[in-house]
């Protein structure tokens, strides 16, 4: 209807303009002209979308930063333009001091879980310190002598997905040492919904799930920084001084397709997607297709079955799985590659874990499932037959009030 209208107002315009050309005669005709340009112009403009700005693409930093010591946690995705955010700022005159960074470290080349080695960035001689492993928080001496500390990390949307627990982590030590903490935002590849069980912090929290959130949250890292601040959830209730650099022009409906992966198993737009589905598959004995080309794309047990339709075997892969799940072994399962912006969902982990041989060997770790579910219920429900839409019903309450907690925080439509 709005562009109808905005047609007939064309319309309407460029008529009137022609009316008015008969009537003051050929004199006129160059005016008109211009007019009838103007016209079109501002209504072409009208329609024409506008770009996305990211957080650090929607700032001065001379302005921002000024003279102060300034701290970032970052990784291979903090770029601009294909430029590094350290290497914008260090061009800009900035007193750039150190960087952290988080899993998979500073230039994002190292496998998930793999120990991290702080030192110094061999293209500009930064010192980095690396917050995963048992350091995962600054320490009093980390921040010595730093006056601003600014996040900017590509988040994927998943609960479990680390960088958020190293952010929490870095605004609890501001919070501790006077630090400001600026986030320059991002948009989030799974915003477009909320879905799956909320933690249970009493029993459940740990570095892959800090925060009584579902796995798919739908929130920005600026978002969940400003609920994780105004929500009291940093060590004894503290709060740091926080600041957003919000994009411009997103809206959480908005599809958005990462420049740079944000890890070295997620490599595009449909692994990202499936990967709230696929990464409860971690602790089980189904490959999730790390040791291949097409990681969180494809899933596979370790022997036929007969609902196998796709077939691969796992290898060592430098930079992406050094020692993948049945390296070597022929995996039989399903290939997603070909689905259309997947949303959370149960149906795989129910079905595989009735293909399984052992169903009591299915988790291989009880423990790490529970954390990345958030609860030790939905193993159960799920070893006591019960269907993807009953186990949905017993989450349902708590994810209508973590919407209703949600919407105080939200930045963006």
């Amino acid at each position: 209807m709005k562009n109808l209208l905005k047609s007939g107002l064309l319309g309407l315009t460029l008529c009137l303009i022609s009316c008015s050309e008969k009537v003051t005669g050929s004199s006129q005709s160059e005016s008109s002209t211009i007019q009838e340009s103007t016209a079109v112009q501002a209504l072409a403009q009208e329609e024409a979308p506008q770009s996305l700005l990211l957080g650090a693409e929607n700032v001065d930093f001379k302005e921002l930063l000024g003279e102060k010591n300034v701290a970032l946690v970052v990784n291979q995705t903090s770029q601009i333009n294909n430029v590094h955010l350290a290497d914008t700022l260090l061009a800009l005159g900035i007193k750039l001091k150190r960087a952290f960074a988080p899993e998979h470290g500073f230039r994002g080349d190292a496998d998930a879980g793999e120990h991290v080695d702080s030192g110094k960035d061999p293209k500009t001689g930064l010192p980095i310190i690396s917050l995963y492993g048992k350091h995962k928080k600054p320490t009093k001496e980390d921040l010595e002598g730093i006056d601003i500390v600014v996040f900017d990390i590509q988040d994927v949307g998943a609960r479990f997905y680390t960088y958020i627990s190293t952010m929490h982590y870095v605004m609890e030590a501001c919070a501790e040492q006077g630090k400001e903490f600026i986030v320059l935002d991002r948009p989030n590849p799974n915003g477009d919904y909320v879905d799956g069980p909320v933690l249970d912090t009493t029993n459940w929290r740990s570095f892959v799930g800090m925060h009584p959130i579902p796995i798919v949250h739908g929130l920005t890292v600026g978002e969940l920084a400003k609920m994780i601040n105004g929500e009291g959830w940093l060590k004894g209730g503290s709060q740091c001084k926080l600041q957003i650099i919000p994009c411009k022009n997103y809206q959480h409906s908005d599809a958005y397709s990462l420049p740079v992966k944000p890890s070295p198993n997620l490599p595009n737009d449909l692994s990202i997607r499936l990967y709230p589905s696929l990464c409860l598959f971690e602790p089980t004995e189904v490959s999730v297709g790390r040791g291949t080309m097409e990681p969180f794309q494809i899933i596979g047990l370790p022997y036929p079955h007969d609902s196998a339709t796709y077939e691969f075997t796992p290898k060592s892969i430098q930079g992406m799985a050094k020692y993948p799940k049945h390296e070597g072994k022929k995996c039989y399962g399903k290939d997603f590659r070909n689905a259309k912006a997947p949303q959370f969902s149960l149906d795989y982990l129910i079905s595989y874990y009735s293909y399984s041989k052992q169903p009591s060997k299915f988790f291989t770790s009880r423990n790490f499932f529970n954390k990345l579910a958030g609860n030790d219920k939905l193993i159960k429900q799920i070893e006591s037959g019960m269907t993807a839409e009953q186990i949905r019903e017993t989450w349902a309450k708590d994810l209508e009030q973590y919407l209703t907690l949600r919407s105080k925080y939200l930045i963006y439509d």
